[in-house]
């Protein structure tokens, strides 16, 4: 039966200072390094650096330090191992587990890694097992800690399947409804630039911005204003004012829980055309449920990339010059429907 030797890094100093010994005494008798590490259980390559320090220096030249990988690193992960990690990243968050990280990044499955198998691996062996895995990077969609689960199980079982119903018995129109900013220095995207220099723009003064607010439906259809003030409840009942002169149908508005939108003077007017619209309001603290959050992620990324504007007049004319493509695309606009957090309401597979 073959005598199975333990891990040379698991021994102790003085018992790896006994081994250098040995292995240059082999050496001295004629054993190849090979043999010397074969039976000492260590790698020829150690053994060869050993002697070497040894021919040149003596005993004094010998290397005291430890090298080579840590314990446990350089392991590869087996089937039931990979299984159980991957279930863990579907099922868990990093806080869930006692790992130091807002989300799941190479780094925080290294430290998952480590806290599970004691496996010290690297971080770009971890990119290759989550590329193996399926895995890929991806920008994070905000999640708040205050939602709760209960309301939005509520709005996609039972709540949302109503006002479809309803809005198919009524034969009105579903609009979805939100409001977001442009800044005249925003521009998400990246520029080249030689190696070692930054990639500059000249940006305007930071405090030019414009607002928007606009609804979509899922067969393609947009309404919007933009504006510069705060939204309010006057300015609201403006907009409203105007989708429905633009509208033929009953309106039923899906919407987030704004002050503006929740007025007292908001809910009287629209009290008095029962007959031509409805609010909705969301689950707390779930925008990703709104459809139109993808509108306006959509135009934050797209407003300015012909060119920074150098005042508010040329910032809102690069948000309508979006906006109004938008009107003769529908099918792009339908594409918003199919984001996995709002493909509940859309109309159809595209």
């Amino acid at each position: 039966m073959a005598i199975s030797l333990p891990d040379a890094r698991q021994l102790s100093d003085e018992v790896l200072e006994a081994l250098r010994l040995r292995a240059l005494r082999g050496c001295e008798m004629d054993f190849t390094e090979g043999e010397v590490a074969e039976i000492l259980g260590v790698a020829r390559e150690t053994v060869s650096r050993w002697w070497s320090a040894y021919c040149g220096n003596g005993v004094e030249g010998l290397p005291h330090e430890r090298t080579g990988r840590p314990l446990g690193s350089g392991r590869t992960l087996s089937q039931e191992q990979s299984a159980h990690l991957q279930q863990l990243l579907d099922e868990k968050s990093p806080e869930d587990l006692g790992i130091a990280s807002p989300l799941w990044s190479r780094r925080a499955v290294r430290d998952l890694i480590a806290k599970e198998y004691g496996i010290d691996m690297p971080v770009r062996t971890v990119g290759e097992y989550l590329k193996h895995w399926g895995y890929t990077a991806k920008k994070p969609t905000r999640h708040s800690r205050d939602q709760k689960p209960e309301e939005v199980r509520q709005w996609l079982e039972e709540t949302y399947p109503a006002i479809e119903k309803r809005a198919a018995e009524e034969d009105a129109e579903i609009h979805w409804c939100d409001e977001t900013g442009a800044a005249a220095d925003e521009h998400p995207g990246y520029g080249y630039a030689r190696q070692g220099e930054e990639a500059t723009m000249e940006v305007p003064n930071r405090h030019i911005h414009m607002n928007t607010i606009s609804t979509i439906t899922n067969e393609g259809a947009v309404h919007f204003m933009t504006y510069k003030e705060t939204m309010t409840a006057t300015l609201f009942i403006v907009f409203l004012g105007r989708l429905l002169r633009s509208t033929s149908k009953k309106v039923f508005l899906i919407l987030d829980r704004l002050p503006a939108h929740v007025a007292a003077k908001v809910a009287a007017w629209v009290a008095e055309r029962p007959e031509r619209i409805e609010l909705f309001l969301l689950p707390r603290y779930a925008p990703e449920l709104n459809a139109d959050e993808y509108l306006n992620n959509d135009l934050k990324g797209q407003v300015n990339a012909a060119g920074l504007p150098h005042d508010k007049l040329e910032l809102r004319s690069h948000i309508q010059e979006f906006m109004r493509k938008l009107l003769h695309l529908p099918e792009h606009v339908m594409s918003y429907f199919q984001h996995p957090c709002v493909q509940y309401a859309a109309a159809v597979e595209l």
